[in-house]
Parts: C-alpha cells; sequence; structure tokens
C-alpha cells in the first residue's frame, strides 16, 4: 500500500457500497451485504430487436438505493464495483454472443446535470414514444455485420434497448444483445 492509499483511507476510510458502513476487510463491499445482493436469476427480460440479454441483479433494498446515490448522488467511483459485477454478468451469460459492444447513450442534458454518463417514465408506451427516433449510429461501419452488445443500467420496459437495437440492426448490425446492470423483480 503506498503512502497516498494509506493516507486516503485514514482521512476516508472506506465504507461499503451498499449499506456505507465502514469496511474492516477487502473489497467494496461487506460480507453481510456481499450475502444479501439480489442476484438476478430467471431469463433477462424480453426486448424487441433483441436476441437476448443478461442482467446481474434484482433492482430493490440496498442496491437499489446504492444505485441511486451512484446515478444521481455523485457517487461515480461506485461505477468501479458496478462495472466488475456487470463483466462477471457478462462472461457467465454472454460470451461468444458479440463481437463489439456500445451503450444506451444519456441525453446531453442528464449528462451535464450529473457530470458523467452512465446509462424515467412510468408507463411503458410512454416510454417507447419518448425514445423512438432518439438514437442514430455513430460511424455505423463499425456496426456493419457484426453481433453487438449494449450495455445499459436499469432494464425495466426495455424500451430504451429496444430503440438502440432497432437502430443498430439499421445500420448493419447482425444481432444485438444486452447487459443491464438491474431490472425489477415482476409483481404476480
Amino acid at each position: 500500500m503506498s503512502v497516498l492509499s494509506w493516507l486516503l483511507d485514514l482521512l476516508y476510510p472506506p465504507k461499503c457500497v451498499l449499506c456505507r458502513k465502514l469496511l474492516t476487510g477487502k473489497g467494496p463491499v461487506c460480507p453481510r451485504c456481499m450475502d444479501k445482493l439480489p442476484e438476478f436469476d430467471g431469463a433477462a427480460p424480453s426486448v424487441r430487436f433483441t436476441s437476448g440479454g443478461a442482467v446481474s441483479f434484482f433492482y430493490e433494498g440496498q442496491l437499489r438505493e446504492s444505485f441511486l446515490r451512484f446515478k444521481f448522488g455523485g457517487a461515480a467511483f461506485y461505477a468501479q464495483t458496478y462495472g466488475a459485477w456487470m463483466a462477471h454478468t457478462i462472461r457467465d451469460k454472454l460470451a461468444g454472443k458479440f463481437d463489439v459492444l456500445t451503450w444506451a447513450p444519456v441525453s446531453r442534458a442528464r449528462k451535464r446535470k450529473r457530470g458523467y454518463d452512465q446509462s424515467t417514465l412510468a408507463d411503458a408506451a410512454q416510454r417507447r414514444a419518448n425514445v423512438s427516433g432518439a438514437y442514430r449510429a455513430e460511424q455505423p461501419e463499425r456496426f456493419a455485420g457484426k453481433r453487438v452488445l449494449i450495455i445499459d443500467d436499469i432494464v425495466t420496459t426495455g424500451a430504451t434497448l429496444a430503440e438502440c437495437s432497432r437502430t443498430l440492426l439499421q445500420a448493419g448490425a447482425s444481432d444485438v444483445v444486452y447487459a443491464a446492470f438491474a431490472a425489477p423483480r415482476k409483481q404476480d
């Protein structure tokens, strides 16, 4: 451990990404929270214009609160932890199913407000209408004939992912799959 790391840990002790209690061991999450992570199980939500997808977690409890701190509370440093978790999911569930990856972009206004890009209407029809025609493929030749993986944060109705996928297929992609950090648990 460098002197600078030691000093920073002394001044700003590391806290669990989920419960925000002081960490006593290694890693960004305390053992208690790690045991309670709401890992997504079952089939990923069906999204139009994609051939499949993978989701890391259910969007609930402390994980949801943590993600809201990341998305709206300036906790951009959580991205390293979330990214590692998503990489594990992608490796396990989507390996060999994509050639290139991209992400669902955030609007310029939201990016300006948050200060960084990461990836909320309630009704599914409103969501579809809101994103219809909102995206275009930058350098479409990069996607021609390729299998594309789209990364997004939360998949609820799938409207954003569907519109991004439709745009990529129109740009010449041969197939589109997605990976999302979380999805709400379906209410029966």
